[in-house]
């Protein structure tokens, strides 16, 4: 993402302590907002694209020394590893079913946390995404927020064709709105997401 992490990792630690406790990081590759600097205690790292946790794993090595980390490339229905905390990072709206992820999350840990997008964000127009964001808002609502902060952050591409490749692959109505801004340099949106704890 062309986003500033270190924004996002220190609204994260602000919002939760994780000193000292166990958490299943879902949506761990490419590696994590959640960093070394919360005194986690360990770590699950679980993630269905081997290619991206194998980033993470090499990241790890260093920034993570001294911290016990646990690889699984599987999809999060499939993990069975328990914690204090399920951490879902930017993937609870790639759910096919929130409500059942969130159940299972439970039922690993006592806290679940997720930092995921907001529907009527820019960001998340211009990937045409609104309709996934949506449902997992609408079902981490039902589900019972314990507590959330919301944040805005800003997207930003060096013009219209770096956002079209970083976009690329979510299809055709996503291309379409970035066309939108064909030929704009310097391009800027806002990112609007929250955390939640359940």
């Amino acid at each position: 993402m062309a986003v500033d992490r270190a924004e996002l990792s220190a609204n994260l630690r602000a919002f939760y302590d994780f000193r000292g406790k166990s958490a299943v990081c879902v949506g761990a590759g490419g590696g994590l907002l959640l960093d070394p600097a919360t005194g986690v205690r360990s770590v699950v790292a679980v993630d269905r694209d081997a290619e991206a946790l194998e980033k993470f794993r090499a990241e790890s090595a260093t920034k993570w020394a001294g911290v016990p980390i646990r690889f699984v490339n599987d999809m999060f229905e499939d993990v069975r590893a328990s914690g204090d905390v399920v951490y879902l990072e930017f993937c609870m709206h790639q759910m096919k079913d929130p409500r059942w992820a969130l159940e299972h999350a439970r039922s690993l840990a006592p806290d679940v946390v997720v930092l995921d997008h907001l529907p009527r964000s820019m960001w998340v127009y211009y990937w045409a995404g609104e309709g996934d964001v949506a449902k997992s808002t609408e079902t981490m609502e039902s589900f019972g927020i314990r507590r959330r902060s919301k944040f805005t952050s800003l997207q930003r591409f060096k013009d219209w064709k770096a956002l079209a490749d970083r976009l690329s692959g979510e299809g055709e109505e996503s291309r379409r709105r970035v066309l939108e801004l064909k030929d704009s340099a310097d391009v800027q949106m806002a990112m609007d997401y929250a955390i939640y704890l359940l």
